[in-house]
């Protein structure tokens, strides 16, 4: 993991480095512990209330549940939860955080619709007693900065994407996040578990969180019963939790990243770490495992 970071660093030019250094400077409110992980979940799913939250609760782990009415939502009760049950994860200091009303890919072509997008979600939050979100995770890991100035203006903080572009989207693979180099709204998944992880790649991703990074982790269903691909087993699962708890790992919300971090605090261009992370991958010789 130190390989890679260093030679980021090195493919940046003096003045850039300086730059980016002040950069992080700023952004960083408090010092970073090092293991610090972001738990976060996406659409929705049943197993959130009936496998993730009573395992997060017994270990004392925060974590951000990020909801969407999309797919089947609101017929599908096998499979989704009810916003009775979404509520109760609130009540229990879970946060809350927009996935979009419909699950819609945001891209420049669907921009537009973004405003009533979050606003579908910030009601359904508002009727059921939970506060207006403050983070978002982009639908489909698809993202456009035109979005940027109405994420601001609906009061979201950070948003977190997927492990795409540095790594391809099928592996699950990301970077840990860098406060002053990732933009507060792009904010990368240093993991998005997959059905045929296993322990060793969950320990990839979150031993990434040292030196300042923060690795933020991306589940879906536990297991994920309307999304066989991006499923994880409760058996993984649970093992994955234990791990964190036996090795001395904080896991927050990403609503706590304000506590260490200045949402406000943005990079000149979002895609300039991304493009450095891209060209050190491209450098580096591949392995047996690759």
């Amino acid at each position: 993991m130190h390989s890679y970071i260093l030679a980021i660093l090195l493919l940046l030019s003096p003045s850039i480095a300086a730059a980016e250094d002040a950069d992080n400077n700023r952004a960083v409110r408090n010092p970073i512990p090092d293991r610090l992980v972001v738990l976060t979940f996406d659409d929705s799913a049943r197993s959130h209330y009936t496998v993730v939250r009573p395992l997060l609760k017994e270990y004392g782990f925060g974590a951000t549940f990020f909801i969407t009415e999309g797919f089947d939502f609101k017929t599908n009760k096998k499979d989704y939860m009810t916003w009775e049950q979404i509520r109760e994860l609130h009540e229990d200091g879970f946060e809350i955080g927009n996935h979009t009303r419909d699950h819609l890919g945001i891209t420049e072509k669907t921009v537009g619709q973004l405003p009533e997008q979050l606003d579908g979600i910030a009601e359904q939050c508002k009727a059921h007693g939970i506060p207006a979100p403050v983070t978002f995770a982009w639908p489909g890991n698809a993202l456009t900065n035109a979005a940027f100035e109405t994420l601001k203006q609906r009061g979201i903080q950070f948003a977190r994407r997927g492990g795409a572009p540095e790594y391809p989207y099928e592996e699950g693979r990301g970077f840990a996040y860098q406060p002053g180099l990732d933009h507060p709204l792009v904010i990368p998944s240093a993991g998005d578990a997959r059905p045929k992880w296993t322990l060793a790649d969950f320990v990839r991703a979150v031993q990434q969180a040292r030196d300042g990074r923060i690795a933020v982790l991306q589940f879906h269903g536990a297991p994920d019963t309307a999304h066989d691909w991006v499923s994880s087993s409760e058996q993984n699962f649970a093992a994955y939790l234990k791990y964190l708890k036996l090795e001395g790992y904080r896991a927050i919300a990403l609503r706590d990243l304000q506590e260490y971090v200045a949402p406000d605090v943005t990079p000149a261009d979002y895609r300039t770490v991304i493009e450095a992370r891209r060209k050190t991958l491209e450098a580096q010789p591949k392995t047996a495992s690759e």
